[in-house]
């Protein structure tokens, strides 16, 4: 079901963040990120003169190169609308992401490497759906390449069972004591009353 009914109101800003994940020829994947930002009434900058209704006053894109493993591989950022003439700048700075795997740990990671003056706060904060957006792109490919396999007759390759899921505890959904996580990963599901025994043991 939608939002309920809001009061009567008037929309003053607009943020729109686009991202896609793509399959490459060259058995990579790209995931692209586009962030806009507009308000619905006309203000004075230092730097611009005048910003008209509706222009952007960021409009900012990132282009994540990842392998199979979620590994990045190459980053791409480009500022094509900033507040300040200085921006852009800082995009040589997300080259750092390099050599990082999207995984646990990613936002923290991000963080020590690019927060801060170290980097830009709007390209920052569009890793962060972008890393989702990898997880989509690439484990719903896995699934299909599955599903299309057994439709073959063939025997699908499977994800090994030995390693941790990358997803596990990451939402209330992928809760390790969730019935989901019993389902798809059952060899790292743990009852709820382990779960908090060993939350009081380390809390103790």
């Amino acid at each position: 079901m939608p939002l309920s009914p809001p009061v009567e109101r008037e929309l003053v800003h607009d943020r729109t963040v686009v991202c896609r994940g793509w399959r490459r020829t060259d058995g990579h994947w790209d995931i692209e990120g586009h962030l806009v930002d507009t308000k619905t009434y006309g203000f004075p900058n230092e730097y611009k003169g005048f910003i008209q209704p509706g222009q952007a006053i960021h409009d900012m894109w990132l282009r994540l190169t990842i392998d199979r493993d979620l590994t990045v591989v190459g980053v791409e950022a480009v500022t094509d609308s900033g507040p300040f003439p200085i921006c852009p700048d800082i995009a040589p700075n997300f080259q750092r992401l390099v050599g990082l795997s999207i995984a646990g740990g990613w936002r923290r990671t991000v963080r020590e490497r690019l927060g801060g003056v170290e980097g830009c706060t709007h390209l920052v904060e569009l890793l962060g759906p972008m890393a989702t957006t990898a997880y989509q792109t690439i484990f719903g490919e896995r699934s299909r390449e599955r599903r299309e396999a057994e439709a073959r007759g063939e025997a699908p390759v499977r994800e090994d069972g030995e390693r941790k899921p990358p997803l596990l505890n990451s939402c209330h959904a992928f809760g390790e004591s969730s019935p989901v996580v019993a389902k798809l990963w059952p060899r790292w599901f743990r009852p709820a009353d382990d779960v908090e025994a060993a939350k009081a043991h380390t809390s103790g």
